[in-house]
């Protein structure tokens, strides 16, 4: 019975440890300086066109399984929408 009952102690032992870890950390991520915080901010990145044209290579090679047996949204994206989507990202995004 002592091993059960040292098992029981050990046991709210870690949980009560976690509990205030977790309350100590979520301070932590709490945003001190919230002002300004919800303004958009322009981000920039540069990618060579050899990247942009390998990728849309590869996404205008894509494998298309065979067309859904249903006509509801069991199976997924229905095709045509999906290739349409593809379509556009490997010409006419930028």
């Amino acid at each position: 019975m002592k091993t059960n009952t040292t098992t029981r102690r050990s046991l709210s032992n870690v949980i009560a440890t976690g509990a205030l870890i977790l309350i100590a950390a979520t301070g932590f991520a709490q945003q001190k300086n919230t002002k300004g915080s919800e303004a958009i901010r322009p981000y920039h990145i540069s990618v060579s066109e050899e990247a942009i044209t390998d990728l849309r290579n590869r996404v205008n090679a894509t494998r298309w399984p065979a067309q859904e047996t249903v006509t509801d949204q069991s199976q997924g994206v229905k095709l045509a929408q999906i290739q349409g989507l593809v379509k556009y990202w490997g010409t006419d995004y930028d």
